[in-house]
């Protein structure tokens, strides 16, 4: 074959035969497709879980006291005699009895708010001898109240406005919590 020859076609080279991908490598590109398919529905039904969660905790936080005020009240050995807490959103005072101090048959307890300069306030009368329980009471009851206090009275107790007739039995400061 002469270069040079007009007459004479080139050869052309065979066609390369195409390339063909292992099935192994086929097997594992649809393994690991299915796996990255786990995980995405995996993330998803986790991240759903935690979105449920969360407005299944916020709700009971909602709906558990949001105690703002709290004082303890002490006997005159300085020992713990009641604690009082106030809810604002349930409008009650919480009393829970912390000794066995119980009043006589004649006898009432009377709780009394007390702010300086001003005349004492009633919040109550302490009806029942339970351990626990509660006083209507709004927010503005406590306002400018430093201090929180137990006299015993005669059954029933005394007007708000006349005061105690009988010298402190508890007392004890009102404390605010931060919130």
């Amino acid at each position: 074959m002469n270069a040079s020859d007009p007459t004479e076609t080139p050869t052309t080279a065979a066609p390369a035969a195409p390339r063909r991908v292992s099935s192994w490598w086929r097997a594992l590109a649809i393994f690991l497709a299915l796996v990255l398919l786990l995980a995405w529905a995996s993330a998803t039904a986790l991240f759903e879980q935690s979105k449920a969660q969360v407005a299944h905790l916020q709700g009971k936080l909602a709906k558990m006291p949001q105690i703002r005020e709290i004082a303890v009240l002490l006997d005159d050995k300085g020992a713990p005699a009641l604690l009082v807490t106030m809810d604002p959103t349930s409008a009650v005072l919480q009393l829970q009895r912390l000794n066995d101090v119980k009043e006589g048959q004649e006898d009432s307890m009377q709780l009394w708010a007390v702010r300086p300069g001003q005349p004492m306030q009633s919040l109550g009368v302490l009806e029942t001898k339970l351990k626990t329980l509660q006083l209507p009471a709004k927010a503005d009851d406590l306002k400018d109240v430093t201090e929180l206090a137990i006299s015993v009275e005669n059954k029933g107790g005394v007007p708000g406005t006349q005061g105690p007739r009988l010298p402190w039995l508890f007392k004890g400061a009102l404390v605010r919590k931060a919130m």
